[in-house]
């Protein structure tokens, strides 16, 4: 995703093993998100209340879980889910992370994404 810090290794992922690295789950599935995951992928926001660029990613997220079928968007409160936040190593919002259908971080950036950008992300995914 262009324009925006690529999460990565450095926040606690290996992304080689698929497995549990410094505490991050290795899967991320509805008792995680809070809500019932995509049946091909998931878009995952991390927002907070006062965060005009979540405004404007929540749009783009939307539109292109409604553009691709079986892609969910589930959009988490930074505040209320500390515990996910710092297991994944969030540092700002928006974040957001694409999973698979297993629930596999795939791909991840922090900053407001471009439209373009979330879907080839998803490419990644699906």
């Amino acid at each position: 995703m262009t324009g925006v810090r690529v999460l990565g290794r450095e926040h606690g992922r290996d992304d080689r093993s698929g497995g549990r690295a410094g505490g991050v789950p290795a899967l991320l599935g509805a008792a995680e998100l809070g809500a019932e995951p995509g049946r091909r992928a998931t878009l995952v926001q991390f927002s907070s209340a006062f965060c005009q660029p979540c405004r404007a990613t929540r749009r783009i997220l939307a539109e292109v879980s409604a553009m691709v079928e079986g892609v969910a968007h589930i959009e988490i409160d930074a505040e209320e889910r500390l515990d996910l936040v710092r297991a994944l190593g969030i540092e700002k919002t928006p974040t957001v992370l694409v999973l698979d259908a297993a629930g596999r971080i795939v791909r991840g950036a922090a900053g407001m994404p471009r439209k373009a950008d979330v879907i080839a992300a998803l490419g990644a995914a699906i």
